[in-house]
């Protein structure tokens, strides 16, 4: 990993110039050299399993880059050549969710875990990145049909009572694992975008299972397999969006979709690929409600409040789906353990930054996790404080970007609030979490990473 050279505004920014090798001192090797490991990272096509500490040991080198460097963007190649334009000051971020993705374009990496960062291709198996504007037409349909920026779905009563029914799978028995939840959410996943029909379809389950591990094999189309698994889902997807009803999301976005002309198939909106989509993004639920409810099982003050604003919900008005204090360790929970820890675009054109031009095809990664944990400008950085949450403010601080900001915002975010707030309320109800593993300190530093394989809750009865 090497520092590059700032390259003045006036000076031209070939190649040549921005690929110049840096004559830094020997003692910052390691500090590049952690940083690339982040970089390399981001650049992968799945999250990481990382080793412990190595995260860690990637945002001390930020800290430290910063503290040589300023908080300007740091040009920085990485050990395998890539040249990436780091932002290391909350200020450039404003900037990074403002642009469009005609100036800066979603490039790597090519399969994201949801849909809080990147947008599908028109074939994409998962959320992907898009390298262009999202088309107006999705946008809209995405927006109504998910009900963006509502706190309560308008199909909130269903789809909690599909919640409340498959939360009883989280405690059959008297311990909660990530295999669980994921059979757990997979079949509520499937019965509010499909309709019930759809929860027993365990073979459409092993088709999304697929396109999910064929990760970059499975996109664009550039395999018979690709196209056949995902030619599969989507046609059991349109038989059940034939006798959905208003109350899935694939029927509600029946209505607002235009005829799909079999002539010209990209010419609208296809609700059956939308609905592979939404499918897919709520893979993320499962790791997110297991670390929710890991660190309510290590914080006893916050678990019994949670478990009485369940309870006082339950009982006053059943299907309400408010949970203000549910939501707000959900958000807690994606701040310090955030889905997409690195969001990465790639510019269109020559662009300047802060008075030096960078040339077209510039990878820009915002180090979220980073920013997000970024002890010098975030109190109790690395605490479980739900409570910061409570602010309306809160939700717009350029630092915290859960669902991220701008035009790239999810869509979603409020839907997936509620719906894992509303299954950690299943399980709050009627069980208290007396064990965790792993065993978390209360008031220390919690660690950086998170793995959610290793998470096993031991659960008892209220």
């Amino acid at each position: 990993m090497e520092a590059l050279p700032r390259t003045p505004a006036a000076r031209p920014a070939g190649p040549d110039a921005a690929l110049a090798p840096a004559r830094t001192p020997a003692a910052a090797t390691a500090v590049f050299a952690s940083l690339g490991a982040l970089l390399t990272a981001a650049a992968r096509h799945r999250p990481l399993r990382r080793r412990p500490g190595e995260l860690r040991a990637s945002a001390a080198a930020l800290r430290a880059l910063r503290a040589r460097r300023g908080d300007a963007p740091a040009l920085v190649r990485t050990r395998a050549g890539q040249t990436v334009l780091v932002l290391l000051d909350p200020q450039d971020l404003r900037r990074f969710y403002r642009e469009p993705l005609s100036v800066l374009a979603a490039d790597a990496p090519r399969t994201c875990p949801d849909l809080s960062t990147h947008e599908a291709g028109r074939d994409g198996d998962g959320p992907g990145c898009a390298r262009g504007e999202p088309r107006p037409d999705r946008r809209r349909m995405s927006a109504d049909v998910l009900a963006a920026g509502l706190p309560v779905h308008p199909a909130a009563g269903p789809i909690l009572t599909v919640v409340a029914e498959e939360a009883r799978h989280l405690t059959a028995t008297g311990t909660l694992e990530l295999q669980r939840a994921r059979h757990a959410v997979s079949r509520a996943a499937r019965r509010v975008v499909l309709g019930d029909p759809a929860a027993e379809d365990d073979e459409l389950a092993g088709w999304l299972t697929q396109l999910r591990a064929g990760e970059g094999r499975l996109r664009g189309g550039r395999t018979r397999a690709a196209r056949a698994v995902r030619d599969k889902v989507r046609a059991r997807i349109r038989e059940y969006a034939r006798h959905a009803g208003d109350d899935t999301l694939v029927g509600r976005a029946a209505r607002h979709a235009a005829p799909l002309d079999t002539a010209d198939p990209g010419g609208a909106v296809d609700p059956a690929d939308e609905a592979r989509l939404w499918l897919l993004a709520m893979d993320a639920v499962p790791a997110t409600l297991l670390r929710t409810l890991l660190l309510l099982g290590a914080h006893p003050c916050e678990q019994d409040a949670a478990a009485a604003e369940a309870s006082a919900e339950a009982a006053a008005w059943p299907g309400r789906g408010e949970l203000p204090r549910l939501r707000a360790c959900v958000r807690e929970s994606l701040r310090l353990y955030p889905v997409v820890p690195d969001l990465v675009r790639v510019t269109r054109a020559e662009t300047e930054w802060r008075g030096v031009r960078h040339p077209a095809g510039t990878a820009v990664l915002l180090p979220a996790a980073f920013h997000q944990r970024d002890p010098e400008r975030v109190p109790a950085a690395h605490v479980f404080v739900p409570g910061r949450w409570k602010n309306p403010a809160a939700d717009r601080d350029i630092r915290m970007a859960p669902f991220s900001h701008g035009g790239g915002r999810c869509p979603g975010d409020q839907l997936g609030l509620m719906i894992t707030a509303a299954f950690c309320a299943g399980v709050l109800r009627g069980h208290r979490i007396t064990g965790t593993r792993p065993v978390l300190d209360p008031v220390g530093p919690l660690p950086v990473t998170l793995d959610p394989h290793g998470v096993r809750l031991t659960l008892t009865r209220r």
